[in-house]
Order: C-alpha cells, then structure tokens, then sequence
C-alpha cells in the first residue's frame, strides 16, 4: 500500500518516518505488517480516515475524515520500556502535552488509557505487543458537539468543542510526534522519574479515595502512592499493593 506521501521529521526516533494516507482499515493493522524489519523502528502510520479503527477491549474507534488524528507507531522498546503500563504512560503524558502546547488546555489521564478534557474523553490510546509494540492513538480534533450527541457519546469530545477553534490534523499530529519523540528518547535513556512523575500528577488521584477493578474483583481505598510497579491502596484490611496491569479501571469513589 502506497502513502499519500511520507514525513521525514527530525527525530530522535518516533517519527523519523510518517507514512501517511487519506484512508486505511486501521493504522495500528498497518504499522503491525512493518513489523518484520526491525529498521522500521518508529515509523508512524497517519490516516485522514480509517474504517476499522479499533480501541481497548475490542471496542471500534470512529471518526468522520480529517476530524482527528489517527496514528500508530511501530517501536521495538528496550525490556525495561516494554511494558504496557509504561508505554500506555508515555503515550497519555505526550497526547497531554500536545493538547497544552496547541491550545493551553490542562488535559488529565484516565486510567488505564484515555485523556480527557474537563471530564470529556478526548483520546483513546491502545498498546499491543507481538513482534513489535504498536502504540495506537485517536485523538478528536475538529468534531463538533452536535456529532458526539448524535452518536450517543455524551461523555466524549474534541479540541474544538473546548477553543471553538478546527485545526490541521497534519499539524496536531506533527506536535504530538515531537511529544512522542522526546518522551521516548528520555526512556530509551533511562531517565523514568520526570515521565511517571507527570503521569502520576494527570491521574490526579494521589490521596483520594478510589476503587480499583481488578481481575479478582474491587479494591478501594485510599491511594496513597501509584507508580508503575505499584498501585498502593490503603483499605479496610491495610495496605494493598497492585501490580498496574492488573487494574482494569482506577476511579474516584
């Protein structure tokens, strides 16, 4: 499959190469088949339009042509970066800084993948692992609130739902891509702390009380600390310590 044409950003690594179309099936499908060439490390995938986009647990990812940003990166992380709850991490912290960046607006995390902008989901966000990692992204960028209520997805929204504003989707995503690119260099480098510590402050959850769905039913409590390693919470039985990938959802009591 041919690109429309392709980026050549100045990249650390995320997006040395950004193919990009104005339709695909999935990017996230498509940056999976480079995955045979480990050379293809950071190549990114950007679609105007995708008609089988996919989101956590199967759900589908839809948006009208040019609305959003639709983006995969193929990456081949070092083991200690290659953990769903880094990467996801790293992935939610970039989309926040770009939202900042581009229109001032503080966007905070939602456990375990989502960005939200005052209480609106404004990106979702999928890891899968095989031979490469692929980091999918949607973000909304131009839909209007009349399209989110017509879908049903009250609780959903764009950039331009919150500034008023329609932006280039080409331009959202090279500022995403620089996100990206920076935050994967300081991993690639082993500097984790600034990274998490972000990550931690947009969950904004620290201290309060919360209830963790895991596999083996809820947990809640108060969360006194959230790491990578650990999800912490002070419970009726004491301190509970949960591995990150196994809290499906992280909440506000």
């Amino acid at each position: 499959m041919t690109p429309r044409e392709t980026w050549h950003l100045p990249a650390h690594r995320v997006g040395r190469r950004v193919l990009v179309f104005d339709r695909l099936d999935s990017t996230s499908s498509l940056a999976t088949t480079l995955a045979h060439d480990p050379a293809n490390d950071g190549v990114a995938v950007l679609a105007a339009e995708q008609t089988a986009g996919r989101g956590q647990h199967g759900r589908g990812w839809l948006c009208p042509p040019g609305a959003g940003v639709l983006l995969s990166v193929l990456l081949f992380p070092p083991p200690k970066v290659r953990r769903p709850a880094v990467l996801t991490a790293w992935a939610a912290v970039s989309v926040c800084d770009a939202v900042l960046d581009l229109t001032g607006l503080a966007a905070r995390v939602k456990w375990p993948n989502d960005v939200l902008i005052e209480g609106k989901k404004v990106c979702g966000i999928l890891i899968e692992q095989g031979r490469g990692t692929v980091a999918g992204v949607g973000l909304n960028v131009n839909q209007p609130a009349e399209a989110f209520a017509a879908a049903g997805l009250p609780d959903a929204a764009s950039l331009a739902v919150f500034t008023g504003q329609n932006r280039a989707c080409a331009d959202v995503a090279r500022q995403l891509l620089r996100r990206l690119d920076e935050h994967y260099a300081a991993l690639e480098a082993g500097d984790f702390d600034a990274l998490e510590a972000s990550w931690r402050e947009r969950l904004g959850l620290l201290n309060k009380d919360v209830r963790a769905e895991t596999h083996d039913g809820p947990v809640s409590g108060r969360l006194v600390d959230v790491t990578w390693d650990a999800v912490v919470i002070d419970g009726p039985g004491g301190l509970m310590r949960l591995r990150p990938e196994a809290v499906r959802h992280l909440t506000l009591v």
